[in-house]
Parts: C-alpha cells; structure tokens; sequence
C-alpha cells in the first residue's frame, strides 16, 4: 500500500516533505506536492501532518 496526495486540495504548506523517512515526496508545479507511490513504505507521517487531510491511502 502507499499514499497519495489529493492535488486539488493540497495547499502547498510542504509539512509533508521533510517527515518522509524515505524521501519519496518531491515538489512538483506551484509548490504543490506528490508521493512516489512504488518508494512509499506506507509509515502514514505525511498523512499526520497535513493540515488539510488530503493525503490518505491508496485503495
């Protein structure tokens, strides 16, 4: 399993990046953000620091 970050609603604070122990967040267009999703190990520390919950499981 991994994470995935909802675009849309992400609102580019960048909590997410640095609590990543394996570094597979990077910055994509307008400082938004997205999960390498075969990199994730499914630890869920971004999802618990994103103010706006838009980082949740991939089904």
């Amino acid at each position: 399993m991994a994470y995935r970050i909802n675009e849309g609603e992400c609102i580019s604070c960048g909590a997410c990046q640095p609590v990543c122990p394996v570094d597979c967040i990077s910055e994509i267009e307008h400082g938004k953000r997205r999960i390498d999703e075969g990199a994730c190990i499914d630890c869920g520390a971004c999802s618990a620091v994103c103010p706006v919950e838009c980082i949740t499981p991939v089904e």
